[in-house]
Order: C-alpha cells, then sequence, then structure tokens
C-alpha cells in the first residue's frame, strides 16, 4: 500500500495536469526510498522501478502498458491487471503479500544506490534515439528560469572539461 504522502503528491500532480508518468513518478521515489532505508530490497534498480510503477498502476495512474517489442507479453498482461486492479476493491491475499514482502527482504540494496539508479538512467537514455533525447532536453529547457539554464551550461561544461 502507497503511503498517504505519495498518494496525496500524486494527485496533487494530476491535479496539475501532469502526465501519468510524472504521476508514476512519485511511486517510484518512494519505492527506491524503502529500498534505502532498508524496508526491503530489490534485486535490480529495473525491479525497484517495476514495483513503483505496478503500485501507481493500482493506484488509479492511468499509466499505458508497455509498448510491443519493447518488453514480454507476461509484462505487458501484469501492468493492465495493475491498471484493472484499481478498479476493483479486491484486498490482497495476506499469504502472498507476505511471501513476496519476506523474498524482497532477501534481496539486496544496491538497486537504489546512486551508481546503480544513474547506470540504469544511462542506460534507458541509450535506447532512446538521439532526436527523442534532444526533444526532451528542448522541452525541459522552457521549464528552466534564464539563471536555470545559466547553471545548467556552467555544469555542461564542467561536464565535458571532466570527461
Amino acid at each position: 500500500m502507497p503511503e498517504k504522502e505519495t498518494l496525496e503528491r500524486a494527485q496533487e500532480d494530476a491535479r496539475e495536469g501532469k502526465s501519468p508518468s510524472t504521476q508514476a513518478g512519485e511511486f517510484v521515489r518512494e519505492e527506491i526510498h524503502h529500498v534505502r532505508e532498508g524496508k526491503h530490497g530489490a534485486s535490480s534498480t529495473k525491479q525497484a522501478i517495476a514495483i513503483g510503477l505496478s503500485k501507481a498502476r493500482r493506484a488509479g495512474v492511468k499509466l499505458q502498458p508497455p509498448r510491443k517489442g519493447t518488453t514480454s507479453a507476461r509484462t505487458r498482461q501484469q501492468a493492465s491487471r495493475d491498471s484493472r486492479r484499481a478498479k476493483s476493491s479486491r484486498k490482497p491475499s495476506p499469504k502472498r503479500s507476505a511471501a513476496t514482502s519476506s523474498a524482497l527482504k532477501r534481496e539486496g540494496h544496491q538497486a537504489a544506490s546512486k551508481k546503480g539508479l544513474a547506470s540504469q538512467a544511462r542506460s534507458a537514455a541509450q535506447r532512446r534515439s538521439a532526436s527523442a533525447r534532444h526533444a526532451s532536453a528542448m522541452k525541459a529547457v522552457q521549464t528552466k528560469s534564464r539563471q536555470g539554464r545559466v547553471e545548467a551550461a556552467q555544469k555542461a561544461g564542467r561536464t565535458r572539461r571532466a570527461a
């Protein structure tokens, strides 16, 4: 069950007209925090993100299932099942819930490390085309103030020098 604070933040994003992926980001953020604080583990960063997205769908965020070709049929089916679960009021099975929790507790916590998240972000970016990355960067620039753009340019310069 997502925390009350997470649900409120996601609902605020929805009221502000933000995209479903932004709303779902709140649940992913919560999941990363859970792994970091030792509530449970995750076998990989991808798994921690997937758990967060699943929680978002079950909480009623209108996230599309992943596109065909990007993931397995089983993952797509599970995603649509999670979306349907948002509409039902069925209580989760305590036995199954306990089994899942204990399995996650046996996993490590490296999935939520800065290094793990950074490598996941890099590999996800590499799978996108250069034009797609450019388009999202241009969209991000529109939300920045003049000072924000100056700071971003300075950081980019430092990064280029370091590499």
